[in-house]
């Protein structure tokens, strides 16, 4: 029994030595495994995995091969429908008075060129009408006098008259004023153009002054289509170039039109430049305020090599892919990369035409690649002894118990004894 007791005594004496010896030393094996850690999280430290064709299926990997050929680079640009600007008229009456009659009278109403769009009454084109044919009547009178008489009579009619027109009177009604010899008491304005009201700033009744705009007539025909572009693709985007257009409001619908102007300043809030497209629109279906996707694209020039975009796996410092080798296993691989489309990535280095890559789960194959190194580096940590996965494990010819804690500092078990030992222990049946 004595004898018993000692030889735990210094079994826990033990223990607690090598726990006293080794605790010195774990916050750099912590540090050491953590650095590992992140490093793997990295792909730092990714070597090659072997996937039977079961894992393979399980974490859904595709192949995809190495090509050459001509990439198109595509820009993909959110825009918004606007008003021609080339196509909108302001109505501002030059004259004052007072609205009369009110024909165009709500905001969105479509008029045609020379339609009226309401009646003044103009106390100054009154008067100036009366003069017109109180000159005409003077120009008349002195008919028979002298050429002095004449001239001074005619240049009183033609200012009359070059005044109405300067007021936007019509021509047509300033011959009927002649031909009547009435002066009118209101004067009509009419649309100058062809579109649709977009703003409406009177009221029957109202007073109006000079220069006041009344309306705003924008003509739909023809449309802008403005979009924002990434300082990066600026140099896609040229002036002529045939571009293809998509609204949310006309699913299935495309229009196809050219850039008409790229404007010269970049917002330095958003990094972006502008564009504009010039869209006819018949039936006025593109209405201003609508959003819509431009799509356009430039061929590169040569052939390139490449891959698909899900292929390459970035972690911020390194490109990779995963090569299929002839054995089975798959190589991580560093690759530099060039042009980027939106389905594909130019590879400059690293790869080879005709090789056969990792098209998609790319992220799950390089978990299992690092998962090997991080568990092969745990081997080096004291009382640790494990095979990475793929590799064959080394035999076991001792106990466990008997490796895992024989090699921690400050450990020396012996091995146990054989299973009939007791056999020869004079004391074994008192113990029983």
């Amino acid at each position: 029994m004595i004898a018993r007791i000692v030889r735990v005594a210094l079994i826990v004496a033990a223990l607690a030595a090598a726990w006293f010896f080794t605790r010195k030393s774990s916050p750099a094996s912590t540090q050491s495994a953590g650095h590992q850690h992140g490093a793997a999280a990295a792909s730092d430290s990714a070597r090659p995995v072997h996937l039977d064709a079961r894992d393979q299926r399980r974490i859904g990997v595709t192949f995809a091969p190495v090509t050459r050929g001509v990439l198109q680079r595509s820009v993909r640009i959110v825009a918004q429908v606007a008003y021609d600007e080339t196509r909108v008229a302001t109505v501002a009456p030059r004259i004052e008075g007072w609205v009369d009659a009110l024909y165009v009278n709500f905001t969105g109403q479509q008029v045609r060129a020379g339609e009226p769009l309401l009646r003044i009454y103009s106390p100054m084109v009154v008067t100036t009408a009366e003069e017109l044919l109180l000159a005409q009547r003077l120009e008349s009178d002195v008919a028979g006098g002298t050429a002095e008489a004449r001239q001074n009579a005619a240049r009183l009619s033609q200012s009359a008259r070059e005044r109405l027109l300067r007021w936007q009177v019509p021509e047509a009604e300033v011959r009927q004023i002649e031909s009547s010899g009435t002066a009118p008491r209101t004067v009509t304005l009419r649309a100058p153009v062809t579109g649709v009201v977009i703003e409406k700033a009177v009221l029957q009744g109202q007073r109006i002054m000079e220069g006041e705009p009344l309306y705003r007539i924008a003509d739909l025909r023809v449309v802008w289509l403005e979009g924002e572009v990434f300082e990066q693709d600026l140099a896609v985007a040229r002036v002529g170039q045939t571009v293809t257009a998509e609204f949310q409001a006309l699913p299935g619908e495309t229009r196809t039109g050219k850039i008409s102007y790229v404007y010269p300043t970049l917002s330095t809030d958003t990094r972006t430049g502008r564009v504009r497209v010039a869209l006819s629109n018949p039936g006025l279906v593109l209405k201003p305020g609508m959003f819509a996707t431009i799509r356009l694209s430039t061929p590169i020039t040569k052939a390139v090599l490449s891959v698909p975009r899900s292929a390459v796996l970035s972690t911020g410092e390194r490109n990779l892919v995963f090569l299929k080798r002839p054995d089975g296993r798959f190589t991580p691989t560093d690759v530099v990369l060039g042009v980027q489309t939106e389905d594909r990535l130019e590879i400059l280095k690293g790869l080879s035409e005709g090789d056969i890559v990792v098209a998609s789960a790319t992220f799950l194959v390089d978990a299992e690649s690092n998962l090997g190194t991080l568990l092969g580096g745990m081997g080096d940590m004291p009382g640790m002894d494990i095979t990475a996965p793929g590799a064959a494990p080394a035999p076991d010819t001792a106990s466990p118990t008997h490796d895992s804690m024989g090699d921690m500092p400050g450990m020396e078990m012996p091995a146990p004894a054989p299973a009939d030992s007791h056999a020869h222990d004079p004391h074994a049946g008192h113990r029983s």
